[in-house]
């Protein structure tokens, strides 16, 4: 059994519209799916991804306004990577950014590619980061005015975990989830080891988890902006119920097989706390919607279904546009 790479990052948001406005109009990414969190069903879940929603390029986020600032931490998933095609595009996303204020550093090798920081007004924390195309392929660019194909935003990137003690983590991802080492590059902090890599499926940063050590800092304290949990992609449903098994095998408590309709999932935290879900590819957003009209609709799997007229009831307005 392996995984084919990253599957898609969920974070928290205190402002679902802002959030919105964000990641489709200034990001230029595709609302792919608007539904509720499925756990409680009184607040939105909103999905963004490229063209088609394609496993692998999926950021989402939960709807929680109360929800308070972040205390930057070790116990966290502390980056989320965007993939683009060139350095040219990393250009273009300076300008961009630039326009409408978004914060940003400036563009720095990190790995042996071209990669920019930034963040939302929230403080999501998160990279751009150049992607030749040679490990898992890009996904389908969502063009959007002003945004063009080349462009564009075509996938997730590596996850950082920020950990204090990261040797536990790192046999989980090696002898449990079948990871390979693949190198390491300096930390930007002072004093600090290396930050070490990891890859599944067919490489590349979409396939990829950065591990940084930081001996300097208390537990995150997690808040708008934040990284709920990170998902990694189970190619085939054959193999879905078999990483249960081997979950449990080794020890892990589970949340055992859930079903979120969309595709099959399995939650479980590793040894720093870290939730890790492993997702199906299958069945996919336009298992309810077609293609053409993804994200236009409240969506609700069919055991909510019957609930819709309460759900919607309950739901705040949004004032997003498509």
């Amino acid at each position: 059994m392996n995984l084919a790479g990253i599957h898609h990052v969920s974070a928290i948001t205190a402002d679902v519209d802002k959030n919105h406005d964000f990641f489709t109009r200034i990001l230029g990414m595709r609302l792919v799916k608007k539904s509720v969190n499925q756990d409680n069903p009184s607040s939105y879940h909103l999905f963004y991804a490229d063209a088609v929603g394609t496993p692998g390029t999926d950021m989402t986020y939960f709807d929680i306004p109360s929800a308070g600032r972040t205390y930057p931490g070790v116990s966290s998933i502390s980056n989320t990577g965007l993939r683009v095609k060139s350095e040219e595009a990393l250009k273009f996303w300076i300008e961009r950014f630039d326009e409408y204020e978004v914060s940003h550093d400036q563009i720095i090798d990190r790995f042996g590619r071209k990669t920019l920081y930034f963040e939302d007004f929230e403080g999501s924390r998160l990279t751009l980061v150049v992607d030749d195309g040679t490990g898992i392929p890009y996904g389908k660019a969502w063009v959007k005015e002003g945004i063009s194909a080349e462009h564009a935003i075509v996938g997730l990137g590596a996850v950082k975990l920020t950990l204090r003690q990261p040797e536990a983590t790192q046999r989980v991802l090696t002898d449990i989830m079948k990871f390979t080492f693949v190198g390491t590059y300096p930390s930007e902090i002072v004093d600090m080891p290396d930050i070490l890599v990891y890859s599944t499926g067919e490489g590349g940063p979409a396939g990829e988890v950065h591990i940084e050590t930081r001996t300097d800092l208390p537990k995150e304290r997690a808040g708008r902006g934040s990284v709920h949990h990170v998902a990694f992609r189970v190619p085939t449903m054959e193999d879905y119920p078999k990483w249960e098994e081997l979950l449990r095998a080794n020890g892990f408590v589970t949340s055992g097989l859930v079903d979120r309709y969309y595709f099959k999932a399995i939650y479980f935290r590793e040894p720093n706390g870290i939730l890790f879900e492993l997702s199906t590819d299958e069945p996919g957003f336009d298992s309810d919607e077609p293609m053409d009209a993804l994200g236009e609709k409240l969506a609700l799997p069919p055991f909510l279904e019957p609930q819709r007229e309460q759900i919607e009831a309950k739901l705040r307005p949004l004032s997003i546009n498509r």
